[in-house]
């Protein structure tokens, strides 16, 4: 596949966006919307020179109308299933969740019904350990190509030398400031703390998930983002405790309250801060300069899933450069896939939300594992959210 920068696209990034707005607002429809942007081609896109993938195996494996996807806050484009159903017959039914220990207790606990699901890098290996994940039969997934993928992204999914898991993007945790109502120059962790403290008072969102909310309150420590020292979780904690009345909310999906103007100051993983920005300039986004999270998110099928032959259609889908790559122009997320930035345009390509220069990224850090399980990191989150 031969490199693009967008020329050959139906539209350009910023056409598409303004049409995705219009469609927010409710000024055009969906059926508009696909065929404006050429969205609504994905499905044919997808067949190539051998038709549409779905048609035969699908219907041989009886995948049935309906799809459980397990997912994050603001982190799909509607369209994509949309044309996705068009394909297959196959309704998508999206659900959310704000953190990865909710993930892994409604799996755990049997609550879940879900097909697929998309967990972080560092919880792969405690879903394998657990056997509630499918080991990934790699024939089934068409569109997926090990060789494309960036090698800095792909290791977490696999587990002695099995694929468990494929990655969907990767991305960062950083700062959201809504820099005409707070000053600029929030470059940090200790900085974002300090001001929630301060003018952020009030206006400020952490993360109500303890990965990102205890690590990143370690890191303005001077401590690392994993830490399970329980002198250092007990510094994180006099720090969250000390902040919290200042807090507006402890909520994973803070976007709303930004677009508002209640929150001016938040915790952001990349996506949204590039959807934040794109349509609001005045919120930037910016990676702490003393450290903070790193992370891949992956698709995966749980063992219990109820309808396996969809989850691997739906999957298969995704994985398709074609799509992909229109599901990246919404969302925004980084793509581990060489053949999907290839199909990128060069504004998003070059955007240092997205992709920060290397000097950025050096100070953060992926998730570890044993964060997902500790308890004391556990119990301070409880601690914090019932102060």
């Amino acid at each position: 596949m031969g490199k693009h920068d967008g020329q050959d696209l139906p539209v350009s990034a910023t056409q598409f966006m303004a049409q995705f707005m219009r469609l927010k607002r409710g000024s055009i429809s969906r059926r508009h919307f696909l065929g404006a942007t050429g969205l609504g081609l994905a499905t044919a896109a997808l067949g190539g020179a051998c038709g549409n993938p779905f048609v035969g195996p699908v219907a041989a494996q009886d995948a049935g109308r309906l799809i459980h996807l397990n997912s994050w806050p603001n982190y799909h484009d509607p369209a994509t299933f949309e044309a996705f159903t068009a394909a297959t017959g196959i309704a998508v039914d999206l659900s959310v969740t704000s953190s990865n220990e909710t993930m892994l207790r409604a799996l755990s606990t049997g609550t879940a019904n879900w097909d697929l699901f998309i967990p972080t890098n560092h919880t792969i290996s405690t879903y394998v350990e657990r056997n509630l994940i499918e080991e990934l039969d790699l024939a089934r997934l068409r569109h997926y190509d090990a060789a494309s993928q960036n090698l800095l992204f792909t290791w977490a999914g696999q587990v002695s030398g099995r694929t468990y898991a494929v990655p969907k993007n990767w991305g960062t945790t950083g700062i959201a400031v809504n820099t005409g109502e707070l000053r600029t120059g929030i470059s940090s962790w200790k900085d974002f703390f300090a001001t929630a403290m301060n003018e952020g008072s009030g206006r400020t969102i952490v993360h109500d998930y303890q990965m990102t909310t205890i690590g990143s309150a370690l890191v303005s420590l001077g401590h690392s983002f994993n830490s399970v020292d329980p002198a250092e979780l007990a510094e994180a904690e006099e720090l969250l405790l000390a902040v919290k009345p200042h807090l507006l909310a402890i909520d994973s999906d803070y976007q709303a309250a930004m677009r508002a103007g209640d929150a001016w100051l938040t915790m952001c993983w990349t996506n949204d801060g590039l959807q934040l920005n794109r349509d609001m300039p005045e919120i930037e986004f910016t990676l702490g300069s003393d450290g903070g999270e790193i992370w891949t998110d992956y698709f995966a099928i749980p063992k219990s899933a109820p309808n396996k032959a969809a989850a691997y259609a739906l999957l298969d889908f995704l994985l398709d450069p074609a799509v992909a790559a229109r599901e990246h122009m919404t969302n925004g997320a980084p793509t581990t896939d060489r053949r999907v930035m290839e199909l990128l345009p060069e504004e998003i390509r070059s955007n240092r939300i997205i992709y920060p220069d290397e000097a950025a990224l050096t100070p953060l850090e992926f998730g570890a594992a044993v964060t997902l399980t500790d308890p004391g990191r556990a119990d301070l989150m409880a601690r914090f959210k019932a102060a």
